[in-house]
């Protein structure tokens, strides 16, 4: 009977150690996902990395020059940048939209993207993922983004869960206006130093980094993608926003002007609002040293909506 008490014992142990061993191992990241959602007869990239049994839905728009995955999905070895795999990590399935002459989305015919046709976009996106998922949508925009998104809340709020407006570059006292002689759409190239250019505070990110995502931003963004109909900005009105709103600032972006983001904030017009400003951050916050911290602020907020 001894031998098979030691090796009950000595099963017992090993059983114990590979429990140990699972539980230290890092969790493998959610598989990306490519979707083609039609808006107004034109197809629109969508990415995805899901969770089982998700806490809720993020829905992701990138800013003026690059698309959703070097923003949104870097994978840098032996660092974490992603945000995506970061929402993963708080329990969230996360979407990332390319909008029309981003990443793998194509212009339309007109060869121009707008701010009402990326706001109609942006809807239509989250028409297709409430349908899909059954849930409302979380939308998390990005300096140009953040513009689209907000526009988006203003025309089609029904199935917006919460919106965050990050490195939010609105003055309320700007006129936008088309600049003079665009004719046609520039196409002009884009550049590496215009895609190292938003990393300005010393050591907020490794020269590895960079290196990585100016990479996958020219690859992903070789051509700089043109806007015109820039009155249509005109329209954003933080009081006509009826979405619970997280507007998210990072210290050291010059982008985003504190006494501007001041009376936004206190025009918003829902009460479950909240203005958080990420320490040491410039407008690249999401992929240098703050990205834990705006991971945690926009989780946060939408767990004390989802309350």
């Amino acid at each position: 009977m001894k031998p098979v008490k030691v090796v009950t014992c000595l099963n017992r142990i090993a059983v114990v150690l590979a429990l140990l061993l699972i539980a230290a191992a890092p969790a493998r990241a959610a598989e990306l996902i490519r979707h083609t959602v039609m808006s107004e007869g034109h197809p629109l990239a969508l990415w995805e990395k899901s969770v089982a049994n998700p806490k809720g839905q993020i829905l992701l728009h990138h800013g003026r020059t690059w698309s959703a995955l070097p923003d949104f999905d870097l994978q840098v070895p032996g660092e974490s940048k992603s945000l995506m795999d970061g929402f993963n990590e708080q329990g969230y399935s996360v979407w990332a939209l390319d909008a029309r002459g981003y990443g793998a989305t194509p212009r339309d015919g007109s060869g121009w993207n707008t701010p009402d046709k990326a706001a109609r976009d942006l809807a239509n996106t989250i028409d297709w993922l409430f349908e899909r998922t059954g849930n409302s949508i979380h939308v998390w925009g990005w300096s140009y983004g953040s513009m689209v998104s907000q526009l988006t809340a203003q025309i089609a709020p029904q199935h917006i869960k919460s919106l965050t407006l990050y490195g939010y570059p609105v003055n309320p006292d700007t006129n936008y206006a088309d600049p003079a002689g665009q004719q046609q759409p520039a196409r002009a190239r884009n550049t590496a130093e215009a895609a190292a250019s938003d990393f300005i505070v010393d050591g907020a990110i490794s020269d590895a980094a960079i290196a990585v995502y100016v990479r996958e931003a020219l690859k992903a963004d070789p051509v700089r993608t043109d806007w015109n109909q820039l009155q249509q900005w005109n329209a954003l009105q933080a009081s006509a926003v009826t979405v619970p709103t997280l507007l998210l600032q990072a210290e050291f972006d010059p982008l985003a002007d504190t006494e501007a983001h001041a009376r936004v904030f206190t025009a918003i017009a829902n009460p479950s609002k909240q203005w958080v400003v990420l320490a040491g951050g410039d407008h690249a916050a999401l992929l240098e040293t703050p990205r834990q911290q705006l991971i945690d602020a926009s989780t946060a907020f939408m767990a004390w909506i989802d309350r």
